[in-house]
């Protein structure tokens, strides 16, 4: 990971073990209840997941690379080397595992017969390849579908990298397994497997639970296996553990709280608490602590994120929050004297009111630092700085830097910060976990807000700390796709206006916001008239008297 400082990390660094690479196989068949999918347990004994229900799959073996095993292979012109590679594997474990060939008769469009599979020799001494070359048979590697790829947790003392396969199961053949290996195979339908494993009837690890839901989208075999024709569609997934509730639980890289354990434990560690605190900082590293304001709401998620950067000796306070006595004692707790500086991202009444009253309560003479709020801020929304930042200005704490970044559009006076040592981004409110920010006019501006958007994605970041919600990683991407989603609204506007032939803020919202519940219709258009306004930047709208139309 780029710039990142090992002396930083909260919990120290340890080498995650290198994955082995493993292939497994999702043997697929269309019943009376829909799609299911054959599913076996694996032995008490095992040293991987004992216990568990899974699909069959195992290790790769030299042999599955061999040139034994491409002469007796089949596959399809997208399918290459390491395609066939992995799927030999899953192929072969199902065979050794349940007694389940996939083949063809070399040189037919017929699939073999099923007594050919119980006729070749299961043991996992056995020659399969040359059992396959002997008997006629080529296995049936252009049935296979490439559906995902997952890393095992780093935490693990054990680790895979696994590709599931996808194919459907061949008629007239019953899965018998090994009794070694696996016991009591079953045939189960995606969703009544994963209520099973709810009651606690059918237990299973997480890339199996997250298969399952993502099968649940099919109701057919072939609907899987089209899913799964094209490298394209792969979905790689690699997650990370956490405690909530005092209870492990793992995520995946779309979900909200993977990048914050990213960020705390890049090495995997399973040690990050994700509940939200405020009665105390979460150390996040060790010059960057998180104290979440008690406000929380509709409009400020968990509560406003107040940062402290710096170590003892130096710290800076980034958006000191509400007017909350117990919040500002909190931070003034955690940074005693030693606070040099306090900055408000911007104006807004969860970010700036707090700071006067830190400095009153650690050191009278503590610059606070930011943007003057313009005459279009909201009368709750006033703030003076003692001094205002430039952009790109550097504030040194201790052996860290922090540098302004002028970013207006949720609110006229918005600058973010990067931590230049870490590479992180203190994003205040223009870019949020788990929602998108209100740009609301006449102090908010949509052009201004795209255009920080952009300034933004040029900077040299990982990870993205919010003023709502848990820490963001994969910077750029989740810049790029927040530009996407503005922007794939802006479109959404633009239709609603030629469809409607124009209107009021009224009119139009129902149309442009139509994937959104009418309770919120009253946020939504404070959004629709800063998107309305920058198509009227833009020269593809117009205004007059109160009604937006199309050009």
């Amino acid at each position: 990971m780029n710039g990142l400082r090992l002396d930083k990390l909260v919990h120290g660094w340890r080498d995650p073990v290198t994955p082995r690479p493993a292939a497994t196989i999702l043997l697929l068949r269309d019943d009376t209840d829909g799609l299911q999918v054959l599913m076996t347990q694996r032995s008490q004994t095992a040293s991987f997941a004992p216990g568990v229900f899974v699909f069959p799959g195992g290790a790769l073996d030299a042999a599955d690379n061999s040139a034994a095993a491409h002469a007796v292979s089949r596959a399809r012109d997208n399918q290459d080397e390491q395609h066939r590679h992995f799927a030999h594997a899953a192929l072969r474990e199902a065979f050794e595992e349940l007694g389940i060939l996939l083949a063809w008769d070399k040189g037919s469009e017929q699939l073999c017969a099923p007594h050919h599979a119980t006729q070749l020799d299961r043991s996992t001494n056995a020659d399969f390849y040359g059992q396959l070359a002997g008997a006629g048979l080529e296995l049936a590697i252009d049935r296979t579908g490439w559906l995902s790829q997952w890393t095992t947790d780093p935490d693990l003392p054990k680790r895979f990298q696994v590709r599931f396969f996808v194919a459907p199961m061949p008629s007239g053949q019953e899965p018998i397994a090994d009794g070694a290996e696996q016991f009591e195979p079953v045939w189960v339908n995606p969703a009544a497997a994963l209520a099973r494993h709810d009651a606690g009837q059918f237990k299973m690890i997480f890339p199996t639970i997250r298969t399952l839901r993502q099968l649940q989208k099919f109701s057919r075999t072939e609907q899987v296996l089209d899913a799964a024709s094209s490298v394209d569609k792969v979905y790689f997934a690699f997650p990370r553990g956490g405690l909530v509730k005092g209870q492990e639980a793992r995520f995946v890289a779309e979900e909200s709280q993977f990048g914050e354990l990213e960020l705390v434990a890049p090495d995997g560690k399973l040690v990050h608490a994700l509940d939200w605190r405020h009665d105390a900082p979460v150390q996040l590293r060790k010059n960057v602590q998180r104290l979440t304001a008690p406000n929380a709401g509709m409009m400020t998620g968990p509560g406003t994120n107040t940062y402290i950067v710096g170590e003892p000796g130096a710290f800076v306070v980034i958006d000191p929050g509400p007017d909350l006595a117990d919040h500002i004692e909190r931070i003034a707790l955690a940074v005693g004297s030693d606070l040099q500086a306090i900055i408000c991202t911007h104006s807004h009444p969860d970010h700036s009111p707090g700071a006067p009253l830190l400095r009153n309560a650690v050191r009278k003479d503590v610059p606070i630092l930011g943007l003057k709020s313009l005459p279009t801020a909201r009368a709750n929304s006033s703030f003076t700085p003692d001094r205002e930042l430039a952009h790109g200005e550097r504030i040194k704490v201790g052996d860290s830097t922090l540098r302004a970044v002028y970013t207006p559009g949720h609110a006229a006076n918005h600058v973010c910060l990067v931590l230049e040592e870490d590479r992180l981004l203190f994003s205040g409110d223009h870019v949020l976990n788990g929602s998108t920010t209100v740009v609301d006019p006449p102090d908010g501006n949509m052009f201004d807000y795209i255009a920080s958007l952009k300034v933004l994605a040029q900077e040299p970041v990982d990870f993205i700390l919010p003023a709502h919600g848990h820490v963001l990683g994969s910077a750029r991407q989740a810049i790029e796709k927040l530009m996407a989603h503005r922007l794939g609204r802006e479109a959404k506007v633009a239709a609603a206006l030629t469809r409607t032939g124009g209107g009021t803020l009224d009119d139009i919202v129902p149309v442009a916001y139509d994937d959104v519940n009418a309770g919120l219709f009253p946020i939504a258009k404070r959004s629709l008239l800063a998107h309305l306004e920058k198509l009227v930047t833009d020269g593809k709208a117009s205004f007059n008297e109160g009604r937006w139309a199309p050009i």
